[in-house]
């Protein structure tokens, strides 16, 4: 049974499965629960499990610590304190005078947490008022009637991309890559048409060299030798100028095909890089590299190969049946029976083919994204001893693609066969046909060796044109997944008449801004004004759209609502790239690419001189630990940075940002992953980093934006406090309530009160 309103829609799952019995038995007689934060933590951050509840008249907890249910009736000055740091997230219950709970969870449960919270405080400000309390109703999608996850606006069912399977007529979208080879194309269809028509000569010549030669022989005359050699010069030359014209048609049709593939792996990737990161933000890397690679090299292979195959099959098949009509009509009609047959199947079979190998492809990229996911983290693999559970994952991947290409192949090993059997079944039709026109006098024996020479090409090009149905259901399926990215359009996109702009002051102004990402609102209303040279720290939980903010104002996404100005102008009139060319961007962790240290230090500007290189290093405090490094600055740094420290590679970014001398700066956690010492040779770095520059600046630290011209504080995607830290302390607002839960997590830390949690580097002073 669940707990819930009745009048709340039964899809609703408020407590989870595990909970429900037992929150249920506790529950009063018209009691509902609202909202519930499930606990996976316990106070020594050990993994122990719990649960907190919301319900309409009170709050109810149960945890490992506490032997039953915790409960606390609404009261005047009761409130929920939460924080979070280093993937834990810290929920406290105080009332006018003192802490009365503490709960601890790992940061997946964030989202409940911040609704828990919006409930709590919702129903106890109305139970103290005396004001009656509603139940919430969720609201549902007009047109399913669905239920609305909280602060979604969409329905995730109506919106959902409809899977399109791929169809053959997407090959025909790869013209737009080969026409600009289309003269050679056209060369290459003439040879195959000249080729294709050498091969035919030989079978034609056999009629007259049986009929003219040697069934007179058998008859008692003699061999006219110069019939002979004429006949066999005959074969020998459309041999030869066969072998010739296939040459020059292959290696011409190769090289135009590799060239389109080329075209198409750089427009893919020049594509993909222009996409903006909500594109990536729901794929997997093992799948995109899977598509620009494997993808593209199968289309290449089809074009170069199996297309032009095809070609000649085609080209075969009809110029035989108009040679066999012309010879005899009437056994060319019963050569040619099979081919309706034949021609049903392929249409039945092809379908199931085409979703076969699409789903071959998807899983197959399954595959792919386990070797993207453990090849480049496999410290982390290593560190935890995990091969065991890695190699499970990848083992069931690969089973899974075992048991889809099963599947697909027991449709194709029953359809090749079967055109082979029916082709068997028309030569022997000819065979019979052919002997009893012999016996009447209607044909002689040299017209019949030609029509079973013909049909033994006919039914080889048969059967080979059969085949092509696999390999051009495998290619129309990579070629559908390749579009699948061209067809993309960013939701960056670059403007029509962008605007110029050579240098930019630093005065940015957010205009009311919004933004969704899919169908969840992450911010709301959110206007600031920046001054030029300015610090700005943004403060608040995880969750609170701070990091949203400042992708925002880099323009990885765009807004929703409102607009972002800087010196006056809307970035979205700017070429993006002009426009980020004026900004630093310094990470958390900081991304190196694997090459030598001055590359990723001039990485924004490649064309950096070895001066100014090192002037970037220097003040960046990077210099000295470079010049021990066994090649200094061509040393390097491997894939990702792994041969230097967390304190080196920010210090290389750091340099990074300041060789391109960025006039908007943006600061995101810089020193939240290293330790003190560290921290303060990065700290310098950085105070040469921001002078004279518009910084905007996240940090868990609030000890770390003390320097901060003012403080944004954010919560649930709306600013609500701005100021300076002596400012905001005086309100006692949400800035201060944040900053007291760190500081009594910093005092039961150093006083030891939670035995066993590691030292976290909080520092508030």
């Amino acid at each position: 049974m669940k707990t819930e309103f009745p009048d709340v829609p039964p899809q609703r799952q408020i407590i989870p499965a595990s909970w429900q019995t037992d929150v249920q038995a506790h529950l009063q007689p018209g009691e509902h629960a609202l909202a519930c934060l499930e606990l996976d933590l316990d106070l020594q951050l050990r993994f122990a499990a719990g649960i907190v509840v919301v319900t309409s008249s009170r709050l109810l907890a149960k945890t490992a610590e506490a032997p039953g249910w915790q409960e606390w009736q609404y009261r005047p000055h009761l409130s929920l304190v939460h924080h979070d740091h280093a993937g834990v997230g810290t929920l406290e219950l105080h009332d006018e005078t003192r802490r009365l709970a503490t709960w601890r969870y790992t940061l997946g449960h964030n989202p409940d947490a911040l609704r828990l919270i919006g409930q709590f405080e919702q129903h106890c400000a109305a139970t103290v008022a005396g004001r009656p309390v509603v139940p919430p109703a969720d609201a549902t999608c007009p047109s399913c009637h669905a239920p609305l996850p909280p602060d979604q606006e969409e329905c995730q069912i109506c919106v959902r991309e409809l899977h399109t399977p791929p169809s053959t007529w997407t090959l025909f979208r790869l013209w737009r890559f080969a026409r600009p080879y289309k003269g050679q194309l056209i060369l290459g269809f003439l040879l195959t048409l000249a080729s294709t028509a050498a091969t035919l000569v030989p079978p034609y010549l056999t009629m007259p060299l049986m009929d003219n030669v040697l069934i007179p022989y058998q008859n008692g005359q003699s061999i006219d030798v110069n019939l002979v050699v004429l006949y066999l010069s005959g074969l020998f030359g459309a041999a030869l100028l066969a072998w010739v014209l296939g040459w020059a048609r292959t290696y011409i049709l190769a090289l135009v095909s590799e060239r389109i593939g080329a075209d198409l792996r750089t427009t893919t990737y020049e594509h993909l890089l222009k996409l903006s990161l909500e594109y990536f933000g729901g794929r997997r890397t093992g799948d995109l590299m899977t598509r620009i690679g494997s993808e593209t090299d199968r289309i290449c292979v089809f074009l170069s190969l199996h297309l032009l195959d095809f070609a000649t099959d085609v080209l075969m098949i009809g110029m035989t049946a108009v040679i066999l009509i012309s010879i005899n009509p009437w056994l060319a009609l019963v050569t040619l029976l099979p081919l309706p047959f034949i021609a049903w199947m392929i249409h039945v079979v092809r379908d199931k083919l085409r979703h076969g190998f699409e789903k071959i492809d998807r899983v197959w990229a399954e595959v792919t994204n386990v070797l993207a996911d453990t090849i480049p983290g496999i410290r982390v693999v290593k560190a935890f001893a995990q091969e065991k559970r890695e190699a499970a994952r990848f083992r069931e991947a690969n089973a899974h693609n075992l048991l889809i290409n099963d599947r697909v192949n027991k449709v194709w090993s029953l359809f090749s066969p079967t055109v082979t059997f029916l082709t068997e079944i028309g030569l022997l039709v000819v065979w019979a046909v052919g002997i009893w026109q012999i016996s009447q006098g209607l044909i002689t024996v040299g017209v019949l060796t030609a029509f079973l020479a013909y049909i033994g090409r006919f039914y080889t090009r048969l059967d080979s044109m059969s085949r092509i149905v696999s390999v051009t259901q495998k290619a129309a399926a990579g070629a559908k997944r390749i579009f699948d990215i061209l067809d993309h359009v960013s939701s960056v996109p670059e403007p029509a008449n962008p605007v110029r702009m050579e240098r930019v002051q630093g005065h940015i102004r957010l205009r009311d801004i919004g933004f969704r990402y899919g169908n969840r609102a992450v911010l709301r209303g959110v206007d600031l004004t920046i001054q030029p040279g300015e610090m700005i720290g943004l403060v608040g939980h995880s969750g609170s759209g701070k990091s949203t903010l400042v992708n925002l104002i880099c323009r990885f996404y765009d807004v929703s609502e409102g607009a972002i100005l800087v010196d006056g102008v809307d970035i979205r009139s700017l070429r993006v790239a002009d426009y980020r060319r004026h900004i630093g961007l310094v990470l958390q962790e900081p991304f190196l690419f694997f090459g030598t240290i001055a590359d990723n230090i001039a990485y924004g500007k490649p064309g950096a001189t070895r001066e100014e290189i090192i002037a970037a290093a220097r003040a960046a405090n990077a210099h000295e630990f470079i010049l021990r490094l066994p090649h200094g600055y061509d040393s390097m740094v491997g894939e990702r940075g792994q041969t230097l420290s967390g304190g080196e590679r920010q210090r290389i970014s750091i340099a990074r940002a300041l060789l391109i001398d960025p006039q908007l700066l943006i600061l995101d956690e810089a020193t939240s992953s290293v330790d003190t010492t560290t921290e303060k040779e990065i700290q310098k770095a950085l105070d040469n980093l921001v002078r004279g520059r518009t910084t905007i600046a996240i940090a868990h630290r609030l000890s770390t934006l003390r320097r901060a011209d003012r403080l944004v504080v954010l919560d649930k995607g709306q600013i609500v406090e701005v100021g300076q830290h002596d400012e905001l302390m005086e309100r006692q607002g949400a800035y201060y309530r944040l900053y007291q839960a760190q500081a009594r997590q910093a005092e039961d830390e150093a006083a030891g009160l939670v035995e066993g949690q590691p030292e976290w580097t909080e520092s508030v002073a």
